[in-house]
């Protein structure tokens, strides 16, 4: 009878604990916090400086030669014949683990605080709606798609400060990318002409009445201010009524020019200067496509041939490889340093980073495996020789070439501007934007997220990364935790922060004075950007930093 009570004692235990179990986890699910971080948010078509890929296109209407898709899976791939990776789910934030330093999700992912800067473009009460145009200005820009860019941003301030009628700027056709764009091409030519109408006066073309009209050719000094162009340039129209500008690059000073010309460059790049329609929406399919992957890293791999061939940077080459970027530098007529320190160059940071090298810079900063990267690059030189270090730590690599099909790209081969305009779009619109140089995709590219709300942008210290990896290449360092905390703790401030554009160094004078200040494009910081204030909870205000 006893034994009898001992278990049915022992019956009602066990329920009373699995009750208690039961009610515990109850509460556990209950108390879950869902965590929603603020990425770059491609889909949100409210804010009106988001990238022209964002805006609502009807892609039927787009162009009568393609029709645009939204497939998710790049359609040229089979399952049989894609990496298996393309056909898992889409990686969500708990499997995207296993970070040295078990750093988590949010620490890798969350962007900058953006201290409550936001555009602020409008141009001052004073700011009047163009004077009578006293001639034409012509443009002939220079370099690759960013460089142009850039300076055709600096033109339409020209055009404004010597009261000129712009025409649409040629792009450049004898670069080291040998390019036939037009225009029109890469660049929303109409909206360029219409966005800029209280500006400036634009039009496509020189009117047929001025083809036997007075013309020069004028070489603008660099970074020339307001009164070099008011005073020695504007004095040509005595005598001319077409000046053409034979170069397009750092043709503007970086600062001391008055508010309104700079919120004039800022309105340039940032509204008027928009790619064409079907670039736009190639570009928007290829960022829909990489985020179908969660989270992703837009990685500006520098490590192509024209790049190395113009920096003499050779570390990890073979003695042919290099020996080949030194013949194709010694004919670039235009390239003026022929002679380089292949190591000197890479001791002071002036080198890309190499696959290699990224691959163990993105481990030390904790990003596992798993996490989809973009490569936005041409074609890396050595191919698969040199990728197979990064690859292998981390597979899943992607690039415009895997994410869409061979018609899908077919429209944009072969013109280096175009394919490097879809790039920068991904770039822009990338969880996280890391370059592997400072050139000047990486530099446009910055200077958008600054603007766009201090989007993360990660800048390498590639002169502090090379002693580290000298140190690993030579066995006195190894990776792992402690190597990792170095390489987290030396970019903690390099991470898109908002602050205040970089001054020249001090000492230098001349050109080299302006060459060392930080670029205009590059960090909006302070004449584009306003510190938004709250005075109440209905209303706010902003107010400049300059």
């Amino acid at each position: 009878m006893q034994w009898r009570r001992r278990r049915v004692v022992v019956v009602l235990l066990r329920k009373l604990l699995t009750c208690a179990i039961c009610v515990i986890a109850l509460m556990g699910l209950l108390s879950v916090r869902v965590h929603v971080f603020p990425s770059s948010k491609a889909s949100d078509l409210t804010d009106p400086y988001k990238l022209p890929t964002q805006h609502e296109l009807n892609f039927q209407k787009l162009s009568t030669e393609k029709k645009w898709t939204q497939e998710l899976t790049p359609p040229h791939l089979s399952k049989e014949q894609a990496p298996p990776h393309l056909f898992k789910a889409p990686l969500s934030s708990h499997k995207l683990d296993g970070a040295i330093g078990n750093l988590d999700f949010e620490k890798l992912w969350k962007p900058p605080s953006n201290r409550d800067f936001v555009p602020c473009l409008q141009p001052s009460s004073n700011y009047t709606a163009p004077d009578e145009s006293r001639g034409y200005l012509l443009v002939h820009t220079n370099g690759g798609l960013n460089q142009m860019r850039a300076g055709i941003c600096d033109m339409v301030a020209v055009a404004r400060i010597i009261n000129a009628t712009l025409v649409v700027p040629e792009l450049d056709k004898r670069s080291f990318w040998q390019d036939t764009s037009n225009f029109s091409d890469v660049f929303d030519e109409d909206h360029f002409i219409h966005a800029l109408a209280n500006d400036v006066k634009v039009m496509k073309r020189l009117p047929k009445d001025m083809s036997s009209a007075a013309k020069v050719v004028m070489h603008f000094r660099s970074w020339s201010g307001l009164e070099y162009y008011q005073d020695e340039i504007t004095s040509l129209w005595e005598e001319y009524q077409v000046i053409r500008a034979a170069k397009s690059d750092s043709r503007l000073a970086n600062n001391h020019l008055p508010p309104d010309i700079q919120k004039l460059r800022c309105r340039a790049c940032y509204e008027a200067l928009r790619f064409s329609p079907k670039i736009e929406a190639m570009g928007k399919l290829l960022v829909d496509r990489m985020r179908s992957y969660g989270p992703f890293i837009a990685l500006h791999l520098r490590y192509e041939k024209d790049m190395l061939a113009f920096s003499g940077c050779t570390h990890g080459l073979s003695d042919v490889e290099a020996e080949e970027l030194k013949t194709i530098r010694e004919n670039t007529a235009y390239w003026k340093i022929k002679d380089i320190n292949a190591t000197e160059q890479r001791s002071k940071g002036y080198c890309p980073l190499t696959p290699k090298e990224v691959g163990i810079f993105l481990t030390g900063l904790g990003y596992p495996s798993n996490t989809p990267i973009y490569i936005a690059a041409g074609e890396i030189y050595g191919g698969d020789t040199h990728m197979d270090d990064l690859r292998s730590r981390y597979p899943i690599l992607m690039s415009k070439e895997k994410l869409a099909s061979v018609e899908e790209l077919e429209p944009f081969s072969n013109h280096a501007s175009q394919m490097a305009a879809l790039d920068y779009i991904v770039s822009v619109e990338s969880d996280v934007f890391i370059p592997s140089y400072s050139g000047n995709m990486a530099r446009a590219v910055e200077g958008h997220r600054r603007f766009l709300g201090h989007r993360k942008t990660i800048s390498p210290d590639r002169k502090a990364l090379v002693r580290l990896f000298d140190k690993i290449e030579i066995r006195l360092l190894q990776e792992g935790r402690k190597v990792s905390n170095r390489v987290i703790e030396m970019h903690k401030k390099l991470q898109g922060s908002p602050r205040r554009r970089r001054g020249p160094v001090s000492g230098t004078k001349g050109t080299d004075r302006f060459r060392s200040e930080e670029a205009f494009y590059v960090n909006p910081l302070p004449d584009c950007l306003c510190k938004r204030v709250s005075q109440n909870a209905d209303a706010s205000i902003t107010i400049s930093m300059r």
